[in-house]
């Protein structure tokens, strides 16, 4: 059942009102007053039934996972910030100063598996309402950048390693005796992988690094010869994706480079500090002039960045309700220069057949090109999109989409900070200056009174 806020009309003696305490040029204060909670309400409602026990108010939990993204908090460290904070708890909808933190941290979870990827678009499409019109231009820039998986770097000996300890596992719940658990091998193994580059222990470790393949893929067999029927269908999955781990060759695509996030794929962006990246790719969409973030997607396959603009146009028609009319992107999606009625600009050599004028427009466009990158780099570094910890490639789409609403959010405190500061400046020089003067005319007034009776 759907909970609700407490009645902010109904006072309390003991405690002062939020309101009295906070600053209201604060920007957390401006950004609560200004967004239309009652669409949250109205968009989520439906995902919660009419009996059980009351949850927690939807208000609470979107002011949550907005605050997570936007001040760069995990679960557990957010629920602490929001205790010492007031912003955050007037954000939230609070009414007066809390002690104890709004919910468990797991609560998180399970919210965010109740409104799913839909719900989180929702949330993201708000961020760019809110801006207003404006902020939907005909002109958007595009690019890719990597989101990668919380997981360790992966190497073949890693995995196989994994997989002889869940083999062994499986075992011990199953009730199924192996004729051997390597405990003492592999831990003897593994020492001899270790500076395995050297030359004086190359052939070394090489001969480890078999053996150790060589142990996994006994297992599976020997688990596979002892598992009933009802178990093998339990595991069947596990153990197929195990046996595929072992076949694969150093030069195979699609590769499995993690158990727990086998969606992760091997991604090479030319950097020289990180020649590889696991994890997704993700592709923004961001304004020409006002760097909102119009359309944040994680996209599932390793594709060619230029076959990722049909699924970048489909979420821009989704959610906004229009398409671009040019898109402008970097050599990385060249091939491509028109899908429908938006055209895509990309740079390379000079076309003799145009104008001066033509080419210098052109070249300013591309300049402009460049604002993207500092805005994945704020993005990934600020707004938690640098690494996904959700689960699977669902929970990485919702981390892109709550980064980007993260980042136009914090855009639009700026602005409200700015509209509000100017005015109440002139407001708050014109009072000082009212009260001077009258605190100077009662102070005369006192000393003409005072300074006659001194000589009497």
């Amino acid at each position: 059942m759907k909970g609700e806020l407490p009645n902010p009309k109904q006072g309390n003696i003991f405690q002062p009102n939020l309101h009295q305490i906070v600053n209201p040029a604060h920007e957390l204060v401006l950004l609560a007053q200004k967004i239309n909670w009652q669409y949250f309400e109205r968009e989520f409602t439906p995902l919660y039934s009419n009996t059980g026990k009351p949850s927690k108010p939807i208000r609470v939990m979107v002011s949550l996972l907005l605050l997570k993204h936007m001040y760069n908090h995990g679960d557990e460290t957010l629920m602490d910030a929001w205790v010492q904070s007031p912003y955050y708890q007037y954000f939230s909808g609070m009414d007066t100063f809390q002690w104890k933190p709004p919910c468990d941290p797991s609560d998180l979870v399970y919210f965010r598996k109740r409104i799913g990827e839909s719900g989180v678009e929702k949330i993201f499409h708000y961020s760019v309402q809110i801006q207003g019109p404006e902020a939907l231009e005909k002109k958007l820039i595009v690019d890719t950048t990597v989101q990668e998986t919380n997981i360790t770097f992966p190497t073949d000996t890693k995995l196989q390693v994994k997989i002889v300890k869940s083999c062994v596992k499986i075992a011990d719940k199953e009730g199924i005796t192996l004729r051997q658990r390597y405990p003492r091998k592999l831990k003897q193994l593994l020492q001899q992988c270790r500076f395995s580059h050297h030359p004086k222990r190359k052939k070394a470790g090489r001969s480890a690094k078999r053996q150790i393949k060589t142990i996994a893929g006994r297992l599976i067999r020997e688990l596979k010869r002892k598992l009933n029927a009802e178990q093998q269908s339990q595991y069947e999955n596990l153990l197929s994706l195990y046996e595929a781990q072992l076949q694969q060759q150093r030069q195979d695509s699609n590769k499995i480079y993690s158990f727990h996030a086998p969606h992760t794929y091997c991604i090479a962006k030319g950097k020289e500090h990180k020649p590889y990246e696991f994890g997704t790719k993700a592709s923004l969409a961001v304004g020409y002039n006002s760097g909102i973030i119009i359309s944040a997607l994680c996209i599932a396959n390793n594709d060619y960045d230029g076959h990722t603009l049909d699924q970048v146009l489909e979420q821009t028609q989704r959610l906004h309700g229009y398409k671009p009319e040019n898109l402008i992107a970097d050599r990385g999606y060249r091939g491509i220069k028109k899908i429908g009625n938006t055209n895509i600009f990309i740079p390379g050599p000079k076309n003799k057949n145009q104008s001066v004028y033509e080419q210098r427009k052109l070249r300013a466009m591309f300049r402009r090109r460049a604002s993207i990158e500092p805005i994945i780099g704020h993005v990934k570094s600020d707004h938690r999109m640098e690494r996904s910890f959700y689960k699977g490639l669902t929970g990485d789409q919702m981390n892109v989409l709550l980064a980007c609403a993260a980042w136009n959010l914090k855009k639009f405190m700026k602005k409200l900070v700015k509209a509000f500061s100017l005015p109440l400046l002139a407001v708050f020089l014109l009072l000082e200056d009212s009260l001077r003067r009258l605190f100077d005319g009662y102070r005369n007034a006192i000393l003409s009174f005072l300074i006659p009776l001194s000589y009497k």
